[in-house]
């Protein structure tokens, strides 16, 4: 077995366990309960679950979908989650390899996985996913210059200091262009436009990906939300859709081509050298 190879089903097996603790949190969070106790449990009969019936991917397809007990049907998003999480981590492994980025990276994937989810069926971001992923991705930026491509030089603090400061930067600037578009739709639409999560979360891509992307996942995401929004206006007459999951789908096309899309954007105007 060549290493790859072995490095590829190791990520994807450890990708559905933490597949399987993401969909504790989307069920969970939203309610404001405890991610750790009780233990998972049958949302129907509460008998708690045994290891051997809570085994990612295996025991969905063992059990039938349904509880071993009162035979409950389980939603396949269960299964769903665990292998777009284990495919997830392959797909960042391949592409960034066992570099240093890549335990940031999947952090920020896995809020964004709760953040989708939660956002799809409640309409809300938790703040344990937009506040919290925006600490952590200031402490990782802190302790990862490489995050911003910020070289590591002599002295060696000055290269930290300025990641955090790129990174405490993206939070400002996503944030608050999120909030500003927000208030500019309160105005004219006379009713709120733009949830808070929204904001937050903006505001922990930028922790992320920097002030650049931060604004150009802000640009991007309309794309995608006005499509939908325009689908679901004729299809329920709603107005309003949860925005979230196109600010994710904006800042993963900036994390993977948002240096070519930069320099497209900038060659366009003639501002770029040819």
């Amino acid at each position: 077995m060549s290493e790859v190879t072995f490095f590829t089903m190791a990520f994807f097996i450890f990708g559905a366990i933490v597949g399987s603790f993401l969909n504790v949190c989307i069920v969970r969070l939203p309610h404001e309960q405890s991610v750790v106790k009780p233990r998972s449990h049958c949302v129907n009969c509460k008998k708690t679950i045994a290891w051997f019936d809570n085994i990612p991917l295996f025991s969905f397809l063992l059990l039938s979908a349904k509880c071993r007990f009162c035979k409950h049907k389980i939603s396949v998003r269960y299964f769903f989650i665990e292998l777009l999480t284990g495919f997830t981590f392959v797909g960042f492994y391949l592409y960034y390899g066992l570099s240093i980025l890549l335990l940031p990276y999947l952090f920020m994937v896995c809020c964004f996985i709760i953040a989708t989810f939660v956002d799809f069926e409640h309409r809300i971001i938790p703040d344990e996913v937009s506040v919290g992923g925006m600490c952590v991705g200031l402490v990782f930026s802190l302790a990862m210059p490489q995050i911003h491509h910020v070289p590591v030089s002599d002295p060696w603090f000055m290269a930290h200091l300025k990641s955090f400061g790129l990174s405490l930067l993206g939070v400002l600037i996503g944030g608050g262009a999120i909030y500003a578009m927000g208030l500019l739709g309160d105005f004219l639409f006379k009713k709120e436009s733009m949830g808070g999560g929204d904001v937050k979360l903006l505001a922990m891509i930028g922790a992320f990906l920097g002030w650049q992307y931060a604004i150009l996942t802000f640009f991007i995401a309309p794309f995608f939300g006005a499509v939908i929004g325009i689908i679901e206006k004729i299809r329920t007459g709603q107005t309003t859709i949860a925005y979230g999951p196109y600010l994710v789908a904006g800042a993963l096309i900036c994390l993977f081509w948002g240096e070519p899309l930069i320099v497209w954007i900038i060659s366009g105007y003639g501002l770029y050298p040819r």
